[in-house]
């Protein structure tokens, strides 16, 4: 997996880069230290992943994220911050990052975030998640959304929401795996949303 870091540090990402390269499977194909050189970066990298920091002197986090994001084929991007309850984490996952990981997290839980961003699959904690709906103020607006999803729909989102993979929803469903994808695909259109944490948010707006 490729892996763009993007943090005004370079502290940080030097310790990034040393962490990152002893994984086999990882590979560091570059790094910003500002949001407004992210795009073109991605474009002549090709990252899978892109480690984001939020706070930035120049452009930051949640302008790259959103900028990233509406890139053709765009890579995943996970938000790096230094506390877990920040309101502007909550606005880069609207942006459509898929997760955020504290930044004094253990180097095995960020290979491992990068690993499981990079499936598809949520890295972020429905107790972290929980903390941060708490800003949340329209939950009117979520359950309209919710109210156009069929019961199997609803069913999947709120697996989604508990941090289920799709082999784990599939077990719990009696679903098969092609039939979850297949419902998660929808249910996503209906949402409007383009990533599984982003469910996760709108089952916690909506509760």
């Amino acid at each position: 997996m490729r892996v763009l870091l993007v943090d005004d540090d370079p502290l940080v990402r030097m310790g990034l880069r040393t962490m990152l390269g002893g994984v086999p499977d990882l590979e560091v194909v570059g790094e910003a230290d500002d949001g407004s050189a992210v795009c073109d970066l991605v474009t002549s990298t090709r990252p899978d992943v892109v480690l984001m920091d939020l706070k930035m002197p120049g452009t930051d986090g949640i302008t790259a994220t959103t900028a990233v994001r509406a890139l053709p084929d765009p890579p995943v991007v996970i938000v790096l911050t230094t506390y877990d309850a920040d309101e502007q984490v909550l606005r880069a996952l609207r942006a459509g990052a898929a997760g955020f990981v504290l930044k004094h997290t253990p180097p095995a839980d960020i290979v491992e975030a990068i690993r499981r961003a990079a499936a598809g699959e949520p890295v972020l904690s429905p107790t972290v998640l929980a903390g941060l709906i708490e800003r949340v103020t329209a939950p009117e607006q979520a359950r309209d959304l919710l109210d156009g999803l069929t019961d199997r729909e609803r069913a999947i989102a709120h697996a989604v929401a508990r941090g289920l993979t799709n082999p784990e929803i599939a077990a719990e469903l009696y679903l098969s795996l092609a039939t979850v994808k297949a419902h998660l695909t929808r249910l996503m259109v209906k949402l409007n949303v383009t990533n599984r944490t982003q469910v996760a948010v709108l089952l916690h707006e909506a509760d």
